[in-house]
């Protein structure tokens, strides 16, 4: 039976000389894998540059419950990309959160609210015109919402440390090293609670700015299972100093 799906791409594997396995994250099915054959002939009708990091998509696609992997009819590039593929600093921005996002959902069932923020915070990414630094902290933050592990933003005066591993502000330091001293914790809970098109107003340095990267990579695992080690933020950094 044939669906229509909205899609974004999260892995692209090859499967035989012509043909890839996409994992797409989709609206109405969750995380699924697709075999798609002949996108790198020259004539193909989906080709290969349509199926980059967290490209956004239109899909008819067919769907058998049970199956590993599924077919599709169509692909279209909805909406296409106007500067992600073209600023090697947002290529590389989209290529670190789309490493963390596959860690993070790669088991994932359709979830609305989830798809959604991130199929429409992608965009904004794309449309915006200047390139924020902030929007990659803010954006792993805002997604701990829809993951189960958002951070509790309520403190006492007295609570000036913020515990990673119990997502909480507490009174006195943790006995392990996963916290943030009280400067970097407002820093934090402010990437959280803005939104998109205020991220800008957020002042903070490229040092604090890769600290609290760190600190967020953290978080992602103690609060993830099988998270493991993220390698693509190495790149962002050097390219955001």
């Amino acid at each position: 039976m044939l669906h229509k799906v909205r899609g974004i791409v999260l892995k692209t594997t090859n499967y035989s000389e012509s043909s890839v396995i996409v994992q797409v994250l989709t609206d109405k099915f969750g995380m699924q894998s697709y075999l798609i054959n002949g996108v790198k002939k020259p004539k193909a009708k989906i080709k290969m540059n349509m199926l980059q990091s967290l490209h956004l998509l239109d899909m008819v696609v067919y769907h058998k419950a049970n199956t590993n992997i599924q077919r599709v009819s169509e692909v279209r590039q909805t909406p296409v990309f106007k500067s992600i593929p073209y600023d090697m600093t947002k290529t590389s921005i989209v290529i670190f959160l789309n490493e963390v996002l596959y860690k993070s959902i790669r088991q994932q069932s359709a979830d609305d609210s989830l798809f959604d923020y991130i199929f429409n915070s992608i965009a904004w990414f794309d449309e915006s015109e200047e390139l924020n630094p902030n929007f990659h902290l803010s954006f792993l933050l805002k997604l701990t919402r829809f993951l189960g592990f958002s951070p509790n933003e309520k403190r006492r005066t007295d609570q000036i440390y913020f515990d990673l591993q119990e997502g909480e502000f507490v009174s006195r330091p943790p006995i392990h090293s996963n916290y943030l001293h009280l400067e970097d914790a407002l820093g934090f809970i402010a990437l959280f609670n803005s939104p998109l098109e205020k991220i800008s107003e957020i002042k903070m340095s490229n040092v604090q700015r890769r600290f609290l990267l760190d600190k967020i990579l953290v978080f992602y695992t103690l609060h993830t299972a099988s998270f493991g080690e993220v390698q693509s933020h190495k790149i962002l950094e050097t390219l955001l100093s």
